[in-house]
């Protein structure tokens, strides 16, 4: 698929992404306390790569990092940017591909590219173009901290749905307004590469209304990623589970070589 159907995804989510989560705000700290464990020092440069609109960015601004956020999608990167003025906290964004980006050399101690965003670049040559970018921005033995799914175990079963997901307004009594999120999933013949069709069902007026949003996805295996990875410049590259980590998806670890 060409890369703006991945911006058109994320561009049309965008009002509504928040609507994945039970409640949003909770990700954002928990998920920003995760990775602050994992930097394990105080006020550094991180760039997030893939903020969307700012579940990771958001969560390390509150711990004090100075953060940048940059996302394919305009719209996901300038909700960031108000989501954060919201709660007044310093978040610079910017609309950028990962695989070019818009950085001067050494830039930065940490890159974040969390949330599964890799996996949408669909060939080799384009996630090693993105990590070399990632790399080329962090300082000599900088942190790289990726997030996928748990393709390892994805790819043994190829499943083809996920569970559904309710989210319930904060403000709502019990039996308030609901919203449900699920995604189905077409397996490429290759095994590796799927389509996804994530929907969103909003209640409207005693009715549910649809939205249906389709990209695609590469289930990268851990190894392999870890493999493209060494090839862009990582070293001591390893995997951390969430049950290690509280994180909620698995991480690679890197260092940038010196």
């Amino acid at each position: 698929m060409p890369e703006t159907s991945v911006a058109h995804f994320y561009d049309e989510l965008a009002d509504d992404y928040h609507l994945i989560y039970s409640d949003w705000d909770a990700s954002i700290r928990r998920q920003g306390d995760a990775l602050d464990a994992l930097i394990g020092q105080d006020r550094v440069e991180v760039l997030d790569c893939s903020c969307g609109i700012g579940t990771q960015a958001i969560g390390l601004a509150l711990r004090e990092h100075r953060v940048t956020g940059t996302d394919l999608s305009p719209r996901a990167a300038a909700r960031a940017g108000r989501e954060a003025a919201r709660r007044s906290l310093s978040l610079r964004t910017a609309a950028a591909d990962m695989r070019r980006l818009p950085f001067p050399d050494g830039r930065f101690d940490v890159v974040v590219c969390a949330d599964n965003s890799l996996p949408h670049l669909l060939t080799e040559q384009d996630v090693h173009a993105a990590l070399a970018a990632m790399r080329r921005v962090l300082r000599p033995d900088g942190l790289l901290l990726v997030s996928t799914r748990h393709y390892d175990d994805l790819l043994r079963d190829h499943p083809v749905s996920t569970p559904p997901q309710v989210h319930r307004a904060a403000d709502c009594a019990d039996g308030g307004e609901r919203t449900v999120t699920f995604q189905l999933w077409h397996w490429h013949g290759d095994g590796e590469h799927y389509d996804l069709e994530h929907f969103q069902l909003l209640p409207a007026g005693g009715e549910w209304r649809v939205k249906v949003r389709r990209t695609t996805y590469w289930a990268l295996s851990q190894d392999r990623l870890a493999g493209l990875a060494a090839k862009a410049g990582f070293v001591d590259a390893r995997w951390r589970m969430p049950q290690e980590t509280g994180f909620f998806q698995p991480l690679l670890v890197a260092r940038a070589d010196k």
